[in-house]
């Protein structure tokens, strides 16, 4: 077992701590590079992300939690790369978005839904897509269809 001082280790298992001594992160290395099951945690604790590596590089699927327990996100890569599906999650648990990435880029139909599951957009990614349309989406305020009006008293 080493810790955040031993950095330099070429083969074996790898552990990381954090000033209260609770675990920053556990995986193993072999020939100087990260591989195996890796997990992050957070300082209290809690699990952060877990994934694989091969030869330094993250391959395969990989989970990310958010500080409830939640989770927040899983993705795939390939040698380092996003390259596979990919999904996030509403705070509630309930699917954001999801698609796929081609050699780190969105590609493909992308699914966008909201907080109680009820799909909100549908994007389709080609080579070329230049900028990613769901950013000024995701950031518009709901305007509502109702409008209120307000009596002001007259004095």
């Amino acid at each position: 077992m080493k810790t955040r001082a031993s950095k330099k280790i070429l083969n074996g298992t790898v552990k990381e701590l954090y000033s209260n001594g609770s675990p920053s992160l556990t995986g193993r290395m072999a020939s100087g590079k990260r591989t195996g099951v890796w997990k992050y945690f957070l300082r209290n604790g809690q699990l952060r992300a877990t994934g694989r590596y091969a030869a330094g590089l993250m391959n395969g699927t990989w989970k990310w939690y958010r500080e409830n327990g939640k989770l927040w996100q899983t993705g795939t890569f390939l040698k380092g790369v996003k390259h596979g599906p990919w999904k996030r999650y509403h705070l509630n648990g309930k699917l954001f978005d999801a698609g796929r990435f081609t050699k780190d880029e969105k590609s493909g139909t992308w699914k966008i839904y909201d907080p109680k599951g009820k799909l909100l957009n549908s994007v389709s990614y080609t080579k070329k897509t230049k900028h990613d349309p769901w950013k000024a989406e995701r950031h518009k305020p709901r305007l509502s269809k109702r409008t209120v009006s307000v009596k002001k008293k007259r004095k």
